[in-house]
């Protein structure tokens, strides 16, 4: 089968034993009754249970189905750089095991494709994950929106269609170590076409854990943005303005040798602790904000892969 139209699907596998073979019988429904040729990748993130042994026995009874495994678990990011790093089709997209992904959003991505669109992005207009977690995802992307060099869409998105220039652009040049692909497709350009859809309410607890999400927002907003730099540096242009006004304000107060002026008391220990905690906090603040840019450089120059596939026996 040419590769030329080769549709790429990778589905993202984390102790998904008993989804696999349910996920790829509906693509494989959907992409038939479509006519559209597909290759369906199941990259697992070192799953415990038999997830990859369901994979491998899905791959001798079907030619369009490619099993591979992590040597650990990476998440959902770094698994998705490993699968587009093995697909050779013409275009190539990912797809979570709990189908919270609508497959008509996949068929509507390949037609786009078809017309020549080489980055199709599907953004979620509704999401139905509680309260505070849809809070939470808002007050995430309008501070990504406002303070980084990236732009997502409303409601964000989890799931992209890459033309396979877009895709050896992502494998040949992007070092996957404290980033993402929707991070790293956004500020590549290429004119992405933005698809809105409703994402559905799964009755599946989410495996994708408060630590690692609050991981991976850290690493998306850094890697994108260099406003916490700036920050320090107006940070430290109010407090020397502040300080100077400060000093001025005590020689004037100790040359009338009042104790106090405007009703403000100046003398005593109490106001020299709490400016010394203020500018030690600050400090300290600034250096957190430094030392989170120098472990990412140091991260990055120790050049360790992002993700290992282990090798199939």
């Amino acid at each position: 089968m040419s590769n030329n139209k080769l549709f790429s699907i990778v589905l993202l596998s984390y102790y998904s034993s008993k989804r696999i073979p349910v996920v790829f019988q509906r693509v494989a429904e959907v992409m038939e009754k479509e006519n559209i040729p597909f290759e369906f990748i199941v990259m697992d993130d070192g799953s415990k249970d038999d997830s990859y042994k369901t994979a491998l026995e899905l791959e001798k009874q079907d030619s369009r189905v490619r099993a591979y495994q992590l040597s650990r678990n990476y998440t959902s990011h770094y698994v998705k750089f490993a699968g587009f790093s093995v697909s050779r089709g013409a275009c190539v997209t990912s797809i979570p095991d709990d189908m919270q992904q609508p497959l008509d959003t996949y068929v509507t991505m390949y037609r786009q494709w078809e017309k020549g669109n080489k980055l199709v992005i599907p953004y979620r207009t509704s999401r139905n994950d509680g309260w505070l977690k849809d809070k939470l995802a808002q007050g995430y992307y309008k501070l990504m929106n406002s303070f980084s060099e990236v732009k997502f869409p409303p409601g964000g998105f989890d799931v992209f269609l890459a033309d396979r220039e877009v895709v050896d652009i992502l494998n040949e040049r992007i070092h996957p170590i404290n980033t993402s692909t929707t991070v790293e497709v956004l500020r590549l350009g290429f004119d992405p076409v933005f698809i809105p859809y409703d994402r559905p309410k799964v009755k599946n607890k989410s495996r994708w854990t408060f630590k690692k999400k609050l991981k991976a927002a850290a690493d998306a907003f850094y890697t994108s943005s260099n406003f916490p730099i700036r920050l320090i540096t107006y940070l430290g242009v109010i407090t020397s303005i502040f300080s100077f006004g400060l000093i001025i304000f005590t020689i004037i107060t100790k040359l009338f040798g009042k104790p106090s002026m405007l009703g403000i008391s100046v003398p005593g220990w109490a106001t020299t602790v709490i400016f010394i905690s203020l500018f030690s906090g600050l400090i300290l603040f600034s250096l957190g904000i430094i030392a989170e840019y120098i472990w990412r450089i140091y991260e990055e120059v120790k050049n360790r892969p992002g993700y290992i596939i282990k090798k199939k026996d």
